[in-house]
């Protein structure tokens, strides 16, 4: 089970999402900065931190680069005004492993845990975009991807994408909630350079990845 560290300035906050994480993981501890969190990492080490921010400032970017590079093995999940814009990138690039607007549903919390839990990234496609090199979906459509772009996981919700299952099935069929799986395809999308399921699995057949 995953351990997390629940860390934020709020008590009522940090009473929240401790309860939301409760349902799936097991909560080492809650914290009202990443400094008193630093003080008891020997105590209790999570392998999750989530992290509400309540000011998008180089203080923060700062305090969570220190973190992620002291800690490299402990992922953070990182809840901010917008999953969107420069300093969401900015805090993916200091270290957070997915960034989550404040007022996100449990399920979408629970389920960002449970991914980066699990080695992954969280990232919406308009943010991946930002991060991938600027190309045009004509060029990425014939250049040859490197299967190595999608995780094993990746291929196979695309192609269960291409058998015309819905969300539900897929994560049936893997044993994995629904909210995973649409972390997936958003990944699936990112890395693809597309907008829906069709253009996906276009893409997916075309380059090899799939097969039908």
């Amino acid at each position: 089970m995953t351990r997390v560290a629940v860390v934020a300035a709020s008590e009522i906050v940090r009473a929240g999402l401790e309860a939301v994480v409760l349902a799936n993981a097991e909560v080492v501890g809650t914290f009202v900065d990443i400094a008193a969190l630093e003080q008891r990492m020997d105590d209790a080490p999570p392998d999750v931190v989530l992290l509400d921010t309540e000011a998008e400032t180089e203080e923060a970017l700062d305090a969570l680069h220190r973190f992620t590079r002291e800690f490299a093995s402990v992922f953070v999940v990182l809840l901010a005004s917008s999953a969107q814009g420069a300093w969401a990138i900015d805090a993916l690039r200091s270290g957070a492993r997915a960034v989550l607007e404040r007022d996100a549903t449990a399920g979408e919390i629970a389920a960002a845990v449970e991914v980066v839990g699990n080695d992954y990234f969280v990232v919406g496609v308009e943010t991946m975009n930002e991060l991938l090199p600027t190309v045009t979906r004509i060029e990425r459509a014939t250049d040859e991807l490197p299967v190595e772009r999608l995780t094993n996981r990746e291929v196979e919700v695309l192609g269960m994408l291409a058998e015309g299952l819905g969300n539900k099935m897929i994560a049936y069929r893997l044993g994995i909630s629904e909210h995973t799986i649409k972390f997936h395809i958003g990944s699936i999308f990112g890395k693809l350079g597309v907008s829906s399921r069709t253009e996906a699995v276009t893409l997916g057949i075309r380059q090899g990845l799939i097969m039908i």
